[in-house]
C-alpha cells in the first residue's frame, strides 16, 4: 500500500537527529488518524517499540475530539508478519516462570486491547499478509478492508506454540467456534475473498483501491455522530459477553449517555426539519 498523502514519520519515534526511518508513519487528515507500520522488510513484523506507539496513538485518539475515526495500515507487501520480540524489555538474561506469560500481557493483549478499547471507529486496511499477532490486530479492529492479495494465517500452530494475542478470544466471536479451531489447528493461509466469505473481512478489493476505499470509509465515520458510534462500539463488543438483561440495561444506559450530547440533538432536529444532519462529533 502507498503511504497516505502528507503522512509525516512520527518524532516520537524518529526525532530529527535521528537518520533511522520512523518504524511508525502517523498523520490526521480529515478527522482521521492514520498510523501505518513502516518495517517493510521484515514484512511490518512488530516491535515492542512500535506497539507502545501504536497503543499511545490509539489513547490519542480516544481523547482528542478532533480525531473521528482511526485507519490502521502498512506500507510494503505485508500487512503485519507477527510479533518482533527481540530487543524489547523482558527478552534477554535467563527466562524464570511468568516471564512468558507477563510479556504476553503486557505486549500483544494490551495492543489487541488498545484497537478494542479505542473510542473512535478502527479501520483495518489490509495490503498484504497478516500472520499471528498481525492477524489479530486486523481482527480487532470494527471494520477490515482487505486488498486481493491479502493473506490471513493464524501461524501459531506451525511453531507448536498456543495462539495469543485475543485469537482464541476474538475468532470464535467472529467466526464461531467450529471455523477458529480449523483455522488455528491447520494453520493454513487463509486467502481474502475466503476470508470474506467466512466474516473476517468486510470488503476485498483491488490494491490500488485500498487506501481510497479506507479514506472512504473513515472520513464518511469522520463525519458521524461520534459519541453514539463509540457507544455503539461499546454495546456491540461487550454484547457476546453479557447476558440479555445486562445487555439491554448496556443499551438502555448508552442511549441516556447519548442523548445529551449535541449530535444527539441535532439528529432528532434535522429529522423534524427533514434535512440532513451536521454531526460535530460533540
Amino acid at each position: 500500500m502507498s503511504t497516505p498523502p502528507d503522512l509525516a514519520p512520527d518524532p516520537a519515534s524518529n526525532p530529527a537527529s535521528d537518520p533511522v526511518p520512523s518504524l511508525i508513519l502517523h498523520a490526521t487528515d480529515n478527522g482521521v488518524s492514520w498510523i501505518t507500520l513502516n518495517r517493510p522488510e521484515v514484512m511490518n513484523a512488530v516491535t515492542w517499540e512500535q506497539r507502545e506507539r501504536v497503543i499511545g496513538l490509539l489513547a490519542e485518539a480516544s481523547a482528542d475530539p478532533d480525531v473521528r475515526a482511526v485507519v490502521i495500515t502498512a506500507t510494503g507487501k505485508g500487512f503485519c508478519a507477527g510479533a518482533d520480540l527481540r530487543g524489547g524489555p523482558g527478552t534477554g538474561g535467563e527466562r524464570v516462570p511468568g516471564d512468558v506469560a507477563r510479556t504476553i500481557r503486557l505486549g500483544a493483549q494490551r495492543l489487541i486491547a488498545a484497537v478494542l478499547d479505542c473510542e473512535k471507529p478502527v479501520i483495518a486496511a489490509v495490503n498484504g499478509t497478516a500472520a499471528g499477532i498481525g492477524a489479530h490486530l486486523a481482527f480487532a479492529c470494527d471494520l477490515v478492508i482487505a486488498a486481493e492479495g491479502a493473506r490471513f494465517i493464524e501461524v501459531f500452530v506451525r511453531r507448536g506454540l498456543v495462539p495469543d494475542g485475543g485469537g482464541a478470544y476474538l475468532l470464535p466471536r467472529l467466526i464461531g467456534p467450529q471455523r477458529a479451531k480449523e483455522l488455528m489447528f491447520f494453520g493454513d493461509a487463509v486467502p481474502a475473498a475466503d476470508a470474506e466469505r467466512l466474516g473476517l473481512v468486510n470488503r476485498v478489493v483491488p490494491l490500488a483501491d485500498l487506501e481510497k476505499t479506507a479514506r472512504d470509509w473513515a472520513e464518511r465515520l469522520a463525519q458521524g455522530p461520534t459519541r453514539a458510534l463509540a457507544l455503539t462500539k461499546q454495546l456491540v463488543n461487550a454484547s457476546l459477553d453479557s447476558d440479555r438483561a445486562g445487555a439491554f440495561a448496556s443499551e438502555a444506559a448508552a442511549q441516556e449517555i447519548n442523548m445529551t450530547t449535541q449530535d444527539a440533538q441535532e439528529g432528532v432536529a434535522s429529522f423534524v426539519d427533514r434535512r440532513s444532519p451536521r454531526y460535530e462529533g460533540r
